[in-house]
């Protein structure tokens, strides 16, 4: 090779090395950008515009609804706000301004009507189904999901519940249910001991809320928390001999089997499995389940569920 061809390629060489670190650079401030991007949502406009107060959870806001107006019985057992009878919509900032998340509670005559209105508003139905069986009136879950304008989501978000109110014929907010109590005399000591977990009490349902602190979970390249649904509930009500036993459980792939066999050889019906959200990343699911019966051995049913995943050592709910 003649001396001004080698010099020249030296020249390249040194000048590739010289950009590798300022290209990586590059990388980290645009990722940083990013991160900048994702501005602090405005709730008092979210609120304004919803004519809903919710609650706000490092830098998240969700506007909860207990279905009140409807009177659910599942094998005898009052279903109230508490045991899983509320429609939610959860805010968090996003690359344009908020993303949305929700799981609307319909009636079979209210299914159509809502599910029109969430597409005619551009939204996204990411889930349907049920989480009882033998329940009457027969109540659904419809998850929603989308991205934009923190003040047009809100706008789109305020369409679809007004959309139940008409198909409803009433706001389901204002109906008696949430100032019903359910029966509890459970030792709750006994509950939390066996799971591992401290539950809160709410009109007799003792509900335990279990967050995935072991899954960075993302929708969107957004991160989905414990507040915005990614997480295993139990609600427990009853007597130490007649308990009932209503939850989701969240799971990564390889965790359903097991699960769901942990489940059903403890007498624990499950009676849905399903997604929430569609570009998940890892993949998610979820499932519902249904048990009656000794409430010693209903949690311990659920323990064995629960060493099933990720959620194996005991620590505090997450909420």
């Amino acid at each position: 090779m003649k001396p001004i061809q080698s010099i020249h390629l030296l020249l390249i060489i040194l000048s590739i090395t010289l950009c590798l670190p300022a290209a990586a650079q590059h990388k980290t401030n645009v990722k940083e950008d990013k991160m900048k991007a994702f501005l602090p949502l405005d709730t008092t406009a979210i609120e304004r515009i919803t004519g809903l107060k919710g609650k706000s959870n490092n830098g998240e806001y969700k506007i909860t609804i207990p279905q009140n107006d409807l009177s659910v019985i599942v094998d005898g057992f009052k279903i109230i706000p508490a045991m899983g009878l509320g429609t939610w919509i959860a805010f968090t900032p996003s690359h344009n301004g908020a993303m949305v998340m929700g799981d609307i509670v319909v009636t079979e005559n209210d299914l159509k009507p809502v599910q029109q209105e969430i597409i005619r508003q551009g939204l996204t139905i990411t889930a349907i189904h049920n989480h009882f069986v033998r329940n009457h009136p027969n109540v659904l879950y419809m998850h929603l999901g989308g991205a934009g304008n923190t003040e047009q989501m809100a706008q789109k978000v305020k369409a679809v519940l007004d959309k139940v109110k008409e198909a409803r014929g009433i706001d389901p907010a204002k109906g008696t249910g949430s100032a019903e109590f359910v029966t509890n005399t459970l030792d709750t000591k006994m509950l939390d001991d066996i799971l591992g977990y401290k539950a809160e009490m709410s009109k007799g349902v003792y509900k335990y809320t279990i967050g995935r602190p072991d899954v960075q979970l993302r929708e969107h390249g957004v991160a989905v928390s414990s507040f915005l649904g990614f997480n295993t509930w139990a609600a427990f009500q009853g007597t130490a001999e007649r308990a009932a036993v209503a939850g989701d459980f969240t799971m990564q792939e390889d965790e359903v089997a097991p699960v769901i066999k942990a489940l059903v050889e403890s007498g624990i019906e499950v009676v849905a499995v399903h997604n929430h959200m569609v570009h998940e990343q890892p993949r998610i699911f979820f499932l519902h389940y249904w048990g009656i019966g000794n409430a010693e051995q209903l949690a311990k049913g659920l323990r064995a569920a629960l060493d099933k995943t990720g959620n194996r050592k005991s620590n505090t709910a997450a909420h």
